[in-house]
């Protein structure tokens, strides 16, 4: 089997599919991974199979991490639209170089790669749409995710899927541009992204624990919850300033808000940040990420502040960690075993951190907007409360006894092994 796997976003939008790539070559199969070239060093090898990098949306990456910055907000983001449409264009492009070249069997594609789907048609192999969170399958049991955590009874939660659609009424113009290129026929806005034009319904792979979020019993057979696919660092050795804080106290606490909250407004958090150490008591590993939280020298020998670490080495390290509730830094904390708390910014971020209450590993989220009144009372009571810890404990054995990408591998086979 040859497997086209191509992803976009941050590097925690990279991870899982490099994970799941990795896993395919070392079951024998053969895989082209698409992925801009800032993520080149993610590229697995090893195994019967191979692994072949193709460069898709390095521009599109390049220009999220000039712009993300100095953006001030939601608002200001949706005014950088039209610059980012050519570099969209430009990814779409990439990502059909890639099938032609390597005459797939099956195409893996994250929502984000526009063109997955169409390109699957397009030479009439399958087409599986893959993300880490229950976006996409509707079910009475949670409302679509960008929701929050909060029921709004079964008829009310299946409704809110009707936002999945969205993809097509924003970008429907590029996505037919795009068919009319690879020579398919015009495709409606408001297409179901869950039927394939035959009327056969596409498979999803979430690839996240049902520990932490359960499988709905009205998920079709075609919804395939497999567990985490966790890429680890494997013999990363951390800088001299790093080890030897861990190694002078106490566990620290984590705190890392990646490329969210707006660059503008990292100064705030900084202050937020250290002020709720400090009155705590807490040791602290500040991560800075892309503009998520300001540099800038420690304010104490009780406070490290870092770019960032792989989340697998690190996270087995600290006591807690406080973050953004995207999906690959939920993950990691809780296989971990650390009690969480998560400051979500936007999209997805305010479910898992719902989630991450509902299984009792950590406190209620805390809104970003709230951070600079919030955060010192929050940390304290993640620091203070010991169920939170022992819940973490529990749930983090739980996730390392799945293995989330042999069962990619499983269904991956299956797909193709029917068609």
């Amino acid at each position: 089997m040859h497997a086209l796997i191509m992803s976009f976003g941050t590097r925690g939008d990279i991870q899982p599919y490099a994970a799941l790539a990795g896993a395919l070559a070392r079951d024998g199969h053969d895989v082209t991974l698409a992925v801009p070239d800032g993520f080149a060093d993610l590229v697995p090898h090893g195994g019967p199979g191979t692994v072949t990098h193709r460069p898709a949306g390095s521009t599109m990456l390049r220009l999220l991490q000039e712009v993300l910055p100095e953006l001030s907000g939601p608002r200001d983001a949706l005014k950088t639209l039209g610059i980012m449409k050519s570099a969209m264009r430009e990814l779409n492009a990439e990502c059909w170089a890639a099938a032609r070249e390597a005459h797939p069997d099956v195409v893996v594609h994250h929502p984000k790669c526009l063109a997955g789907p169409h390109i699957a048609q397009a030479l009439g192999v399958p087409g599986v749409l893959s993300l880490p969170l229950p976006y996409y399958t509707p079910t009475g049991d949670y409302p679509l995710p960008f929701f929050g955590g909060a029921s709004l009874g079964a008829r009310g939660n299946r409704a809110t899927y009707a936002m999945n659609r969205m993809a097509g009424i924003m970008y429907g113009g590029m996505i037919n541009d795009f068919r009319r290129e690879v020579g398919l026929a015009r495709t409606g806005r408001l297409a179901d992204p869950l039927k394939n034009p035959d009327g056969s319904p596409v498979h999803t792979m979430y690839p996240y624990s049902r520990n932490v979020v359960p499988v709905p019993a009205d998920y079709p057979p075609s919804a395939h919850v497999t567990g985490y696919w966790f890429l680890d660092g494997g013999d990363w050795t951390p800088p001299a300033e790093l080890a030897d804080f861990l190694a002078a106290g106490d566990p620290p606490v984590y705190v890392g808000f990646g490329s969210m909250g707006f660059g503008k407004g990292a100064d705030v958090r900084r202050e937020a940040v250290l002020t709720a150490l400090r009155a705590n008591g807490l040791r602290g590993i500040v991560a800075t990420g892309w503009g998520g939280i300001a540099p800038g020298p420690a304010p104490s020998d009780d406070v490290l502040v870092i770019d960032g670490a792989p989340h697998d080495w690190l996270f087995d390290r600290v006591a807690a960690v406080v973050h953004h509730g995207g999906a690959g830094s939920t993950a990691a904390g809780l296989r971990a075993g650390r009690p969480t708390l998560i400051v979500p910014f936007l999209g997805d971020q305010p479910f898992w951190g719902a989630r991450v209450h509902a299984i009792g590993a950590g406190p209620a989220p805390l809104a970003a907007r709230r951070i600079a009144a919030g955060l010192t009372e929050r940390i304290g009571d993640l620091a203070t409360t010991s169920s939170y810890a022992v819940r973490a404990g529990e749930v983090g054995a739980a996730i390392r006894t799945e293995d989330g990408l042999a069962e990619g591998v499983r269904v991956l086979e299956g797909i193709v092994g029917r068609r």
